[in-house]
């Protein structure tokens, strides 16, 4: 792994980033001149003066989305700063282009302010088709999403929630397949309340999933805690009707199904075993899993998912976010919703026509995903 590191701090070295900005017209004589800029580009202006919606056809606005961070919460490393968050979006960038053909610009903040992240995107809206928010921690990232959703007028998404929220959701569908097991009869304990962890619960419930619990460091998030903040009274208003209570231990026994957006190593074999009969296990916390497949398996776990490259089944937000954008660009929608979210999670589930127990998720690298997705966002 040292050595991986290595490699990957010589190829941005050595290419200064990953980006370049590369021209789409020519610009060989006085013609491609007077067409591109001036004085032909006033014929543009005056076009969009008349009708801002042309902007989207006459301007790189059409292909064109902002990938945004504070690099308050960066993968899984925390919160280092804008500089630092801008390898992570370039990297985005890179995955935009390649997987859907979308141009994405990444625009690391110098603050960690709501209000100022809010108003400074708001002000750079008119450039861009849609905003990807990336790496921002919750519950801040919560406000900002709701705040610039209702604020602007082109699509806005927080990947960090709703990318991993639609892949997930791919995998248990499958999952569901696989074990004959109805989404209403279904028990789930989510380990994590974050930006992840929220969102899962939320399509979950949207998607037809009824009994949900969620856990946080300090064990069940239920109506009896006193210590909660505004997010998770919201998520102990719409799950844990039972009222179960305790830490992790407590809460995932006799449970049909484990996901986890959390810490390494916080669900031990004891606790898989105290599942139902062929327990579903999503581990995805990075880089290293909740439990290790192996252990989970040893243990009885009947599939299991990770967020790595190197298990069957990885928890890729790269099935979901290009596709997503590529979508909401050429369908020019006003905003998000969270059926379209379930629509893109049915269309990856559905590009496996055979699931197995180690191939319920597309492979990232399949090319066919990100068109099936984007044909969800209508």
């Amino acid at each position: 792994m040292d050595e991986l590191y290595q490699q990957a701090v010589d190829l941005h070295r050595r290419h200064h980033g990953k980006l370049a900005v590369v021209s789409k017209v020519p610009l060989a004589d006085r013609r491609d001149l007077s067409l591109a800029y001036t004085p032909g580009v006033a014929e543009v202006c005056r076009a969009i003066a008349a009708d801002k919606g042309q902007s989207h056809d006459l301007t790189l606005r059409h292909n064109t989305i902002a990938v945004v961070s504070d690099g308050s919460a960066i993968l899984g490393l925390g919160n280092l700063g804008p500089e630092a968050a801008l390898p992570v979006m370039e990297g985005k960038a890179l995955l935009f282009k390649e997987f859907a053909g979308v141009d994405a610009f990444p625009l690391c903040l110098a603050t960690q302010d709501t209000e100022e992240i809010i108003e400074t995107v708001k002000r750079l809206a008119p450039t861009f088709g849609g905003i990807n928010l990336e790496d921002i921690s919750a519950p801040r990232c919560f406000e900002i999403e709701r705040r610039l959703r209702t604020e602007l007028s082109i699509p806005v998404m927080h990947d960090d929630q709703h990318g991993t929220a639609v892949v997930v959701l791919a995998g248990l569908i499958n999952a569901l397949k696989l074990k004959d097991l109805k989404k209403e009869d279904a028990r789930i304990a989510v380990n994590g309340a974050g930006a992840a962890g929220t969102a899962i619960v939320k399509i979950l419930l949207a998607y037809g999933f009824r009994d949900l619990v969620v856990c946080d460091s300090k064990g069940a998030i239920s109506k009896k805690r006193a210590d909660l903040n505004d997010e998770k009274i919201e998520l102990a208003n719409i799950t844990n009707e039972a009222g179960v209570e305790g830490g992790l231990a407590e809460v995932v026994a006799n449970r049909d199904i484990f996901i986890g957006v959390s810490k390494a190593g916080v669900l031990s074999a004891s606790m898989v075993r105290s599942m139902r009969e062929k327990p579903v296990i999503f581990a995805m916390a990075n880089p290293v899993p909740e439990i290790m497949p192996e252990e989970a398996k040893a243990a009885g776990a009947y599939i299991v998912a990770t967020g790595r490259s190197d298990f069957p089944n990885q928890v890729n937000n790269v099935l979901a976010f290009p596709g997503i954008f590529r979508g909401a660009l050429d369908r020019r929608i006003g905003q998000f919703t969270e059926m379209m979210f379930i629509k893109a999670a049915e269309n990856i589930a559905d590009h496996i026509a055979d699931p197995t127990p180690d191939y319920i998720i597309p492979d990232p690298f399949d090319r066919e995903v990100a068109p099936k997705v984007a044909d969800a966002i209508r």
